[in-house]
């Protein structure tokens, strides 16, 4: 009995994802999946990993005086201010409608090599979903220069990181290898957008599903994991004291 209690507890599920704190789609996808999470029976047993994806590793650390985002993303999708525009009222309604709130004036992107490192440093910690969280916020919602390592050693004391132990790991190279490592291992599998998700070390999920797909994702994972897959049908059976 107590080895099968033992067993029980140990199951797990593992749930890895790719993404970056200067994409839009990635914070929803966190929130599309935290509500995924909240309606899995097995939440408790879920192991999160957050991995490094650079949407452009040659953004430079500021963008002060390329003008405002919707002309940057003008420029990146060819496309005019007004269409930009649009996009970004179209993406603030989508993040509204999962709790989120997005000011893309304020927003100041840049180079997130050194947010990834930080992400790295933090589940060393133990509080490596928080920092995540606390990013994006800082992104999105705040206007953070997200590139600024004063900025990042701030926003790591925030979570429970020593400020100072943040400032010795971003001005060293500390993580930058952990960093390329997660980079090349979403090479490896073809990725080229995200967020991303890879449930169960099988089941490879791009973009910001819906929750109701996430979590069929993660049950599904979840059953050939650790259970058995039901199949219906109408076959004959016996149930209790009656069969038929």
């Amino acid at each position: 009995m107590n080895d099968a209690k033992s067993a029980k507890s140990a199951q797990k599920l593992t749930v890895q994802i790719w993404s970056d704190v200067v994409c839009p789609w990635c914070y929803i996808g966190k929130r599309r999946f935290e509500a995924a999470l909240a309606r899995f029976a097995h939440r408790d047993a879920v192991e999160l990993t957050w991995h490094a994806f650079e949407l452009d590793p040659s953004a430079p650390r500021s963008y002060e005086g390329q003008g405002t985002y919707a002309a940057r993303l003008a420029r990146k999708y060819g496309t005019d201010v007004p269409k930009a525009e649009a996009m970004i009222a179209q993406m603030t309604t989508t993040a509204a409608k999962d709790g989120l709130v997005f000011d893309f004036a304020r927003a100041r992107t840049g180079n997130t090599f050194d947010a990834h490192r930080l992400i790295h440093l933090a589940r060393a910690r133990g509080v490596e979903d928080a920092m995540k969280e606390r990013l994006l916020l800082a992104c999105f919602t705040e206007g953070e220069p997200i590139a600024d390592k004063e900025t990042l050693a701030r926003l790591a004391s925030e979570v429970g990181i020593d400020a100072e132990a943040a400032r010795a790991a971003l001005m060293s190279d500390a993580y930058a290898d952990d960093v390329r490592a997660d980079e090349a291992k979403a090479h490896a599998m073809g990725v080229t957008g995200v967020p991303f998700f890879v449930v169960g070390g099988k089941y490879g999920v791009a973009g910001a599903q819906p929750p109701e797909m996430l979590l069929e994702v993660l049950e599904r994972a979840w059953r050939e994991e650790h259970g058995v897959e039901m199949i219906t049908g109408d076959g004959p059976v016996c149930d209790g004291d009656r069969c038929g």
